[in-house]
């Protein structure tokens, strides 16, 4: 009997080795289909924990063997393998579907993060490991679509995909974690969702961490996740449309982190927020909140990180910086409240407040806050002096008191922050001399801003080179430089370099160009007086550069090549003459191409067309060129901003920019184009603007795309003049206007181009048009996305004006000037609050000018001169504002301001009596039927008759 279970005793063994033997032979067989990649040279040396995993015996006993003892591996106690972290292990190459490694079913945590999969899919195969509890697939090059078989793996506690580039496309964020209802942690960070966040999530009573930072989500954040019992990080951070608000919190959460920053969240932020006891991070800048910082702040006294407020930056963006005033915003609303709160957060390492009407100066309670490390408090209204307390705080590494009001000369005591690493002073009052010599000594200091202020740099009285700090990132805008600062010599590590609007002249020194071009990523040179470069006939050499802008300098003859890594390139308001080299079409990277107000000549390379398909903006207006315009846009071109006006581009527009469907920007006027309307335009689904003004188009506007329903459904500018259009107003066009039809300025912001370089770099490069507004030719550097305007004046128009034209609620400008118009003013143009401007002149309209238009409460400028109206003016309100020239050239026409008075006369009526009877005549009548009497037949027998119907009638 002890035989038989000494016999069967090791039958079992041997069975769970022979099990354990084929899960240690899968393992083998993964390392070696990663060591076979082709790419493994790449790591020579890697692979650190892989290096023990040696090759499977014959004898089982072997010590080396026995995966369960190789670096990175769990496994049971019956021999199951069980865990496998291989996290930072420097794999390189795809995982494939055949992977020995979806053998492994008994695997309940696998950890492949922090290496590199070349951009390789996750293989639906993964669904294979039904007893996973973990997956994380973190930070390791994972690219495509994230499988949904992901969600058949109904065990997980701990899901984490994030930062690759990976996308849910075809299915929802509720498909993938529908069946997921153990999560304890929910990690997909930079992985692009698009997809609404499900409010089941809300029942996922065990989760403790949602982390769904830069995920493209949409929709309304469900509130009641703030509720999770055991929710202890929160981060849905940079979700731009994610739109939400915070509840009224409860004693019993555990929320530690919350991350909402660069969200579309608004409303208040609850007193009932100082019942997170145990927060420790708040972010909450970026946002849309409004009202008053809660007081109550105070009593959060674990908070380490604290962000609130506007920031119209959203990334590091000195190029373009956009001082927008949102229309509503967290604000101190008593700034004894702020100290009071601010005193108590003792723990706090981090305090950022942006754009939240700081009216007072630094606290000096700052000073009493001694963990601080960072302090972010721009774009306010801080005023006086820099306080010596504030001084105090030498573990500072970050000061950002840019946007400010702040004077007095840059303090030298600067110098005793050690452990500094960035300084922004930039855009205050501060003046005097400054040089170099407060901030050497100054070993970490990294970024340096100083410029908008009215100060002037000294860029030589420095008294040793040995103690400058080396710098990667400096600004000295409007620092009144006449040169390059010559310290520039000993800085071997710029990486950005802000130089614009100083009195720069000449040719930019050789000693930069050799000195920079291994580092420098982005450089600003604009509003100088800069001639050119020394001696690089064909590509500048930086060999990192991605933005380069030097913009409104006197560069003169042929056009400077920007490095192949660039990006960003802006040359535009120079004295350029020469054509466009053929060089330029070599910058595969390149995104934005502003060579616009130049004297450019000569016809478009054909690369050029070709650059396009990879270009966000080009911008080639102001200059000479001629010719035929680009036709090589192909299916999926990036092209977002096309602007060709003021050239001499000739012939019919190219059919290929029915290509371009993300194109928002198309301006080609005062060009000679010639060609009918195009109005298969209309089949671009995001064009907002259209300029075609002075050019050969002709005929009349008809025929419309095969989808009418959904033709120019976003244009909200749109400018014909001056060209040779004919035919009746094309009233089925304006009926398919929907961006004009309405008006919300609630969340209004400039239109732009955004463009991502770097993460968190983000870019903006406004639109800029001319337009005729108001009866001026006026020059738009940048406009709100909500600014709406039709011109379709000096054309040859006929008819009426179409009733549909009154159906567009948001129209702010409209002109349809010098045009064969007839037939009357519609008085549903009174509808039109939002109208700022009307010009109907020069046309052959008749009839009054309706009383509706009283009601237009905004309407700035009003032009009706030179048609055939007659009647009485409109008189108060605003149309007590116009003159004459409003009214001119219609002779009908009467009342204030003409000197021509409106003949009305009047004859009171006789008070009626207490009896009240039907009459034949109405009462009011009466008066009229006397003074037609007494016109025609005498003022006696008038009278006579008079009294005979008053005696008849009016009793």
């Amino acid at each position: 009997m002890i035989s038989f279970i000494c016999l069967l005793i090791i039958r079992i063994c041997i069975s769970s080795l022979l099990r354990h033997e084929h899960e240690c032979l899968a393992l083998f067989e993964f390392k070696q289909s990663i060591l076979d990649q082709s790419h493994a040279s790449f790591n020579v040396g890697g692979f650190q924990k892989l290096d023990s995993w040696r090759k499977i015996t014959s004898n089982v006993s072997d010590h080396d063997s026995d995966c369960c003892l190789w670096d990175g591996v769990l496994c049971s106690k019956k021999g199951h393998v069980i865990g496998l972290d291989l996290s930072q292990s420097s794999l390189r190459g795809p995982l494939k579907s055949n992977s020995s490694l979806f053998n492994l079913v008994h695997l309940q945590m696998l950890n492949l993060s922090m290496n590199d999969f070349v951009g390789s899919q996750i293989p639906s195969q993964i669904a294979y490991l039904k007893q996973l509890r973990s997956l994380d697939l973190s930070n390791s090059s994972f690219s495509g679509h994230i499988p949904i078989e992901i969600s058949h793996l109904m065990k997980l506690n701990l899901l984490d995909l994030s930062w690759n580039s990976l996308k849910l496309r075809g299915h929802s964020l509720e498909s993938l974690l529908q069946n997921l209802t153990r999560l304890e942690e929910l990690h997909l960070s930079g992985v692009d969702i698009s997809s609404f966040v499900p409010p089941f999530l809300d029942n996922f009573s065990s989760l403790k961490v949602i982390d769904l930072e830069n995920c493209s989500l949409r929709g309304e954040f469900p509130s009641q996740i703030f509720y999770l019992p055991k929710l202890k990080f929160l981060s849905i951070a940079e979700n731009r449309i994610l739109t939400g608000f915070l509840p009224e919190f409860l004693n019993t959460t555990l929320l530690e982190h919350v991350d909402l920053a660069a969200t579309s969240f608004a409303g208040s932020v609850p007193q009932s927020i100082s019942k997170l006891r145990y927060l420790e991070f708040l972010s909450l800048h970026a946002c849309y909140f409004s009202g008053c910082i809660p007081c109550s702040l105070s009593n959060m006294t674990r908070l380490t990180f604290l962000a609130l407020g506007q920031d119209e930056l959203m990334g590091f963006d000195p190029l373009l910086p956009r001082r927008l005033s949102y229309p509503v915003g967290l604000e101190v609303c008593e700034k004894r409240r702020m100290h009071d709160w601010i005193v108590k957060l003792t723990k706090l390492e981090s305090l950022i407040l942006i754009s939240i009407n700081i009216y007072d100066e630094i606290l000096p309670a700052l000073a009493n806050l001694t963990k601080l490390s960072t302090v972010v408090m721009r774009n306010n209204l801080i005023s006086g002096r820099i306080p010596s307390s504030f001084m105090n705080l030498t573990q500072l590494k970050v000061i950002d008191i840019r946007g400010n009001q702040l004077q007095g000369q840059i303090s030298s005591s600067f110098s005793n922050f050690k452990r500094l690493e960035q300084l922004s002073l930039e855009y205050n009052n501060f003046s005097g001399i400054v040089n170099v010599d407060p901030f050497t000594g100054l070993p970490k200091l990294r970024a340096l801003f100083l410029g908008g202020n009215e100060i002037l740099f000294v860029a030589t009285n420095y008294s040793n080179v040995t103690l400058l700090p080396e710098l990667k990132y400096l600004g000295l805008t409007s620092c009144n430089l006449r040169k390059f600062p010559s310290f520039l010599r000993f800085q071997k590590k710029i990486k950005v370099l802000c130089l614009e609007d100083n009195n720069i002249k000449g040719l930019v020194p050789e000693w930069f160009l050799n000195n920079t071009q291994e580092t420098l990523q982005y450089l600003d040179l604009s509003f100088n007086s800069i001639t050119g470069f020394h001696g690089y006939p064909h590509f500048l050499p930086w060999v990192s550069l991605e933005l380069f802008s030097i913009k409104y300098n006197q560069l003169r003859g042929r056009l400077p090549i920007p490095p192949l890594t660039t990006v960003v390139y802006d040359v535009s308001n120079n004295n350029i003459t020469q054509e466009i080299p053929p060089l330029i079409c070599e910058l595969k990277h390149l995104r934005v191409l502003d060579l616009s107000s130049n004297n450019m000549t000569g016809i478009l390379p054909p690369c050029v067309g070709i650059l396009s398909n990879l270009l966000f903006v080009l911008d080639l207006k102001g200059n000479n060129f001629h010719g035929p315009m680009m036709d090589a846009f192909t299916r999926g071109s990036l092209i977002n901003t096309i602007d060709l006006t003021e050239n001499h581009f000739t012939g019919q527009l190219s059919k290929s920019l029915a290509n371009c469907i993300n194109l928002e920007f198309l301006a080609l006027g005062g060009n000679s184009f010639e060609d009918v309307f195009p109005i298969w335009l209309g089949n671009l689904a995001k064009l907002q603007v259209l300029i075609l003004r002075s050019n050969k188009f002709f005929g009349a506007i008809q025929g419309y795309p095969t989808t009418n329903s959904s033709s120019f459904l976003k244009l909200r500018i749109i400018d014909l003049s001056n060209n040779g259009f004919s035919g009746q107003f094309p009233e089925k066009l304006f009926r398919t206007l929907n961006a004009m039809k309405s008006f919300d300025v609630g969340k209004s912001s400039f239109m732009d181009v955004e463009l991502y370089i770097n993460p968190g770099s983000i870019f903006r490069f406004p639109y800029s048009m001319t337009l005729t507004n108001k009866g001026v030719h006026t020059e738009f550097p940048r406009f709100l996305d909500v600014f709406t305007a039709i011109d379709l004046s000096c054309n040859n128009f006929e008819g009426h004006i179409p009733e549909s034209l009154s159906d567009l609620h948001g129209l702010q400008s409209i002109n349809l000037s010098n045009n064969h118009l007839t037939g009357r003013i519609l008085p549903s143009f009174g509808n039109l609050k939002n109208l700022e401007s009307l010009d109907l002149s020069l046309n052959k309209l008749s009839g009054e000018i309706p009383q509706e238009f009283l009601q237009l409460g905004f309407l700035e400028f009003f032009n009706v001169s030179f048609n055939h109206l007659n009647g009485a003016i409109p008189l108060g309100n605003q149309f007590n504002t116009f003159d004459n020239n409003s009214y001119k050239g219609n002779h009908g026409l009467c009342g204030k301001p003409l000197s021509k008075e409106c003949k009305i006369s009047v004859i009171p009526t006789l008070p009626p009596t207490n009896k009240e009877y039907d009459s034949f005549f109405p009462s009011d009548k009466i008066d009229w039927i006397i003074i037609f009497l007494g016109f025609g037949g005498g003022l006696v027998i008038g009278i006579v008759l008079g009294n005979l119907l008053y005696a008849r009638y009016g009793d």
